[in-house]
């Protein structure tokens, strides 16, 4: 199984000066060295320490129970980076955290700082809270860069040990005396498919597959000494309520939902299992129709940082955690990988731009681990749950270093080749180097994604003798009707076929492919069951949504006073806020309405005369930019209201204008007609890297 393949790590390269280009490069200049250093700061290091000591509860563990998945996840990130070079402070921190991680490891491969610092006696006792699986799965992870960046040797031995371990403890097939237990928080299960796909090591895939199957059996215990964690939480919690191959609804924990199904795939994948394969499927689904936000990012409810009820999506109150918007991207790769169909593709695409973009600061040093759809005037962002703002580090830091090996890695997800050629999933500038049917080939690719919708595709390098397909997956809703192809100067035809558009022929040095896409501002609504979002639009144009930050709102007005007027959708403007200015190139402008006059009762008769108005320009800025500036109140779900209904500042009110039809922006590509509202609608092998 597997119908797409990805690309080396070094066979794409990002252009600087590329918005994509410059954010890895910020995240290798500033966001990796941050990580390290608030590692080492956070106490994670000196917990490895004490367990090399070997002297259990002499101190106690600082931080988190499970912080050793932050030194691996740092980790990570520096040997996927590896390949833009490594700068002195990091270099000092990989080194010193590679000693203490050999030190540690016990001579029978086990290695955990908590259990070995503090209680030896409790090793394997605490599958639902201990997170022993889980760091072990990140270590893992960090050795499979480590070996396919050529970063070095040393994670590779120590996970080699700790995999020997692994097999030696926990059960493979029914009746082999092993222990037959899975972790409370997945991630071991895609992390043995990597080792296995690195190595060769049948084992470590036969095990996975065992943690996948094990997953919710009745007969499968998720014991617990009640020191770790919350007893309260109930199975699903942990994914553990139903057997995998059972389920068909998205539910619990979004982070360990989504690792899951990364798993999951990636045992389907490697088995040939296309029963396994369509499970996952079906819970993608669920999730995707119905309960998943407009910016990509799941889980709506914070106290188990679940993903809720169909439909169940406030703007206030969504947790949409990074770590699970990450997580989303990893499986939708997956799925990607596995199916090649577009819509995987989409999504990788939408959770990219919106919340994985707008996690992290302009600086590339602060983060937001909730992401939020609406902050509200006076929220009260008194702790790390719900800030109003991006912070530098939290006490559980899965995030920032979580974002950092993603960057580090992102141009291997952006193309992958099969037997009939290319296909560019998502726009880059940079540089494609490869071999496709049988021949060494060289692209460069020149375009203004996010903002602009034309791409740019030379042919530099390429001696086939024989035609090849290169696929360039067109932007939602799009097909050859909106989406013009220019070949050599010469208008060109493509076939579409499942969200992609094909152009097969005998490549040659020189060639140039361009691809003009429309960007028209598209007006979003919620399905009507989304009563938290009912009576609003959010507006996207191409991958970006936007939204109202309380700083582009004239006379003081508050953004949930504030509704839109007019019947059309806003217009673009490359007049952006001017502390965003070299950060955010286009802006859309609309016109509202602000009520006026002294607060309203919090309730109040129907009949009532209607509160006071006035006309409000709005601005409306990318939501990844969100957050970058003093005020923090925004909103992306703006309020609307039948034609003619007065602007009295209820909940549902206005209407939305347009003085022109159609707006084009340079390098924009032609006017097309706009894309289903609904994304349920729209959406009608090995990988790089996978977390919390």
């Amino acid at each position: 199984m597997g119908r797409l393949w990805p690309l080396g790590l070094r066979e794409v390269v990002l252009a600087g000066g590329s918005t994509l280009g410059d954010w890895q490069q910020r995240n290798h200049d500033r966001t990796l060295p941050h990580c390290a250093e608030q590692v080492v700061a956070s106490g994670a290091l000196r917990n490895l320490e004490r367990a090399a000591r070997g002297q259990p509860g002499a101190e106690p563990h600082e931080g988190m129970h499970f912080s050793d998945s932050d030194v691996y996840k740092v980790l990570e990130a520096l040997a996927w980076d590896s390949v833009r070079g490594a700068g002195t402070a990091t270099s000092e921190f990989a080194e010193q955290a590679l000693g203490l991680i050999e030190r540690a490891q016990r001579p029978d491969g086990y290695l955990n700082s908590w259990a070995q610092g503090q209680r030896p006696d409790l090793v394997w006792k605490d599958l639902r809270w201990g997170h022993e699986l889980y760091c072990a799965g990140h270590l893992l992870q960090a050795a499979v860069a480590e070996r396919r960046a050529g970063w070095g040797e040393r994670l590779s031995e120590v996970s080699n040990r700790l995999v020997g371990h692994l097999l030696q403890t926990f059960s493979r097939r029914e009746g082999d005396g092993g222990l037959v237990g899975v972790c409370g928080h997945p991630l071991v299960e895609t992390a043995l498919v990597e080792h296995y796909r690195c190595t060769g090591d049948a084992a470590a895939l036969e095990l996975a597959q065992r943690q996948v199957e094990l997953r919710g059996r009745p007969d499968v215990g998720l014991p617990t000494t009640g020191l770790l964690g919350d007893r309260r939480f109930p199975l699903s919690y942990f994914l553990h309520h139903v057997p995998v191959r059972e389920r068909t609804s998205a539910t619990g924990h979004a982070v360990r939902e989504l690792y899951l199904q990364a798993g999951v795939v990636d045992v389907a994948t490697e088995t040939g299992d296309t029963g396994l394969l369509a499970a996952s499927e079906a819970i993608w689904e669920d999730l995707f129709s119905k309960k998943t936000y407009v910016t990509g990012a799941h889980g709506s409810r914070h106290r188990d940082e679940s993903i809720g009820d169909p439909y169940e999506l406030p703007s206030d109150r969504a947790y949409a955690e990074t770590c699970a918007a990450i997580a989303s991207f990893q499986w939708n790769w997956r799925l990607l990988l596995a199916t090649g169909q577009a819509r995987y593709a989409r999504e990788m695409e939408q959770v990219f731009w919106n919340t994985v973009a707008g996690s992290v600061s302009r600086e590339g040093t602060a983060f937001y681990y909730s992401n939020s759809l609406q902050v509200r005037t006076g929220h009260d962002a008194g702790d790390e749950d719900s800030p109003d703002h991006r912070l530098p580090w939290y006490q559980c830091a899965c995030c920032p270093p979580n974002l950092a090996r993603l960057l580090g890695s992102i141009q291997a997800y952006l193309v992958t080749r099969d037997g009939s050629g290319l296909q560019v999933h998502m726009p880059f500038s940079g540089t494609i180097s490869t071999r496709v049917a049988g021949t060494a080939v060289e692209l460069a690719l020149r375009t203004g994604h996010p903002w602009e919708g034309a791409t740019t595709i030379d042919v530099l390098g390429c001696d086939s003798s024989v035609a090849w397909e290169l696929s360039f997956r067109a932007p939602d809703g799009q097909g050859p009707g909106e989406v013009l192809l220019s070949l050599n100067g010469q208008r060109a035809q493509a076939s579409s076929d499942g969200g992609y558009l094909r152009l097969s022929r005998r490549w040659a040095p020189g060639d140039r492919l361009e691809i003009s896409a429309p960007m028209p501002v598209r007006t979003i609504e919620p399905h009507w069951r989304a009563d938290a979002l009912r009576g609003c639009v959010a507006f996207q144009r191409g991958p970006l949504l936007y939204c109202l930050e309380a700083q582009d709102l004239d006379g003081g007005a508050a953004v949930e006073d504030v509704t839109l007027e007019g019947t059309g959708t806003p217009e673009v403007t490359g007049e952006v806020p001017e502390a965003l200015d070299g950060y955010v190139k286009f802006a859309l402008v609309a016109r509202g309405s602000g009520t006026d006059g002294p607060p309203r009762p919090l309730y109040r008769d129907r009949a009532a005369p209607p509160a006071g108005a006035r006309p409000v320009p709005l601005t409306l800025v990318p939501y990844f930019a969100r957050g970058n500036r003093e005020l923090a109140p925004m909103r992306v779900w703006v309020p609307t209201a039948p034609a003619g209904a007065p602007a009295d500042g209820r909940a549902a009110t206005a209407t939305r204008e347009a003085d022109s039809g159609e707006t084009e922006v340079p390098g924009a590509g032609v006017p097309g007609a706009e894309a289903p509202a609904n994304r349920a609608e729209q959406t009608a092998s090995s990988v790089v890297t996978s977390e919390s």
